[in-house]
């Protein structure tokens, strides 16, 4: 393995280390027993989910090219899966506010769980139901388990600055350590082992097992609405009001769509980015270099949202004009630098160059997830929390679905280039939420619905 990847992993490693060794009493935020101990089961639910789903991800793609499916019919597969997303998410998300949080949090371990059976199946027809499960699942991970935690933590009466404790903690948990800890144990798996490719699905029902028991044994239950008598359509209206009414409400799910849509287009660029000549490059160990980048974002995010100022608002600004800048790195380095055309060579500085804005990159969305998480929970009504936060994932999905069918018909350099403009629209989007962030929250948008029963007799 080349030097540089060492080097950039040890340095990244020993930042985060420092991070957290040196926190003093102005990083960290006091709290009670009372939270400590209902944070930590949190954090151990969400990390048991999230290792549910990480231990997926790297192995999705390989277990259909090695059922002998090609690049277009995979494409396909990826596509049913964000696609119902998109189509099922807003609806599960209603349910999980009218049915219960607690409820759809269950239900997002039994997809999942659904979900990775089907793998074991070579037949293109049911790897197919499974995408579907596997869209509807990621929709209530990034839903329900939020709204959940929001919703219980403001029944308990705990301080809402503690709030943002948790988000950061379970980022650096669940996005950072557990995405790492995930893939090598994937790798343990299906390399030294040699289980197969379908091992680490296995391994993800059993995580998923696990938390779905933790969630039943010792989670209550909470609600969005609680009048009994709204059906999908009237919810839908209310959370489309909700957005249309209220500019910080519908600024953040704009931001929210530019950033998590460039996000999971960087999924698929970073590779062939990083090996122009179809070289080999250590995937798993990049990956890992990745989620340390997002691990000291994260950190970084948990020592800002302990202080008064700056204001999250405010620091989000700086981190989507710096998230662009690291995403035009590839476009400077081509005209710049001129391309290795060697396939086996050593690594090209151009190569360094990137590898190096692209843990900036990661970095960014390290402090990204906590600081959103926490500006839903300021500005998002909690009768339609989960409805809501799914509204804001279509058009991210319809967003991937399209660079997904069309990811081989432009340039490497131009679809950095536009998710470099979505990530620099997004801070102007973010300098207006800073503007208008002090006027006043929006009423209940059961209040502004004119159609809407009133709550109590």
């Amino acid at each position: 393995m080349e030097l540089f990847y060492l080097m950039v992993f040890g340095a990244l490693a020993a930042v985060v280390a420092a991070l957290e060794l040196s926190k003093n009493n102005k990083d960290r935020i006091n709290t009670s027993p009372a939270f400590n101990s209902f944070k930590n089961n949190y954090l151990i639910v969400y990390s048991l989910m999230m290792a549910g789903d990480w231990l997926q991800g790297p192995y999705v793609y390989y277990l259909y090219s090695t059922y002998g499916f090609g690049k277009g019919d995979i494409g396909q597969l990826f596509i049913a899966g964000f696609g119902s997303s998109m189509v099922f998410g807003t609806i599960v998300g209603s349910l999980a506010d009218k049915q219960g949080r607690r409820r759809a949090c269950v239900t997002y371990c039994i997809t999942y769980i659904l979900s990775c059976i089907t793998k074991h199946s070579p037949e293109y027809k049911v790897l197919m139901v499974g995408r579907v499960l596997g869209g509807i699942a990621t929709s209530l991970l990034f839903s329900a388990f939020e709204s959940w935690l929001v919703a219980e933590h403001n029944k308990r009466g705990f301080e809402q600055q503690w709030l943002s404790l948790t988000f950061s903690k379970a980022i650096f948990l669940g996005n950072g350590l557990v995405a790492i800890v995930s893939g090598l144990f994937g790798n343990l798996l299906v390399d030294s082992l040699s289980l197969g490719p379908v091992a680490p699905f296995d391994a993800a029902a059993c995580f998923l097992a696990i938390g779905m028991a933790i969630i039943l044994s010792s989670w209550t239950e909470n609600f969005g609405d609680p009048s009994e008598n709204k059906d999908l359509l009237t919810q839908f209206r209310g959370a489309a009001i909700a957005i249309a009414s209220d500019e910080k409400i519908a600024l953040l799910g704009a931001i929210q769509s530019l950033f998590e849509g460039s996000m999971y287009t960087f999924v698929f660029l970073w590779t062939p980015a990083l090996s122009p000549n179809d070289e080999e490059i250590p995937h798993g160990f990049i990956f890992a270099t990745f989620m340390l980048a997002s691990m000291l974002g994260s950190s970084l995010a948990s020592r800002l949202m302990a202080r008064s100022s700056p204001r999250v608002e405010s620091y989000m600004q700086i981190v989507f004009v710096i998230s662009s800048a690291s995403l035009l790195l590839p476009i400077v380095t081509n005209f710049l630098v001129a391309p290795s055309k060697e396939k086996d060579g050593s690594i090209s500085f151009a190569v360094c160059l990137q590898l190096l804005g692209f843990c900036t990159f990661e970095a960014c969305v390290g402090i990204f997830w906590p600081s959103i998480m926490k500006m839903r929970s300021q500005y998002i009504p909690e009768e339609a929390r989960s409805t809501i936060m799914n509204f804001f994932r279509i058009p991210l999905n319809i967003f991937v679905c399209v660079v997904l069918y069309n990811v081989d018909a432009f340039p490497i350099t131009i679809m950095f280039g536009m998710c470099s403009i979505f990530l620099f629209v997004a801070s102007i989007l973010q300098r207006r939420l800073m503007a208008i962030s002090d006027k006043p929250k929006t009423e209940s948008w059961t209040a502004m619905d004119p159609e809407a029963e009133p709550l109590n007799d």
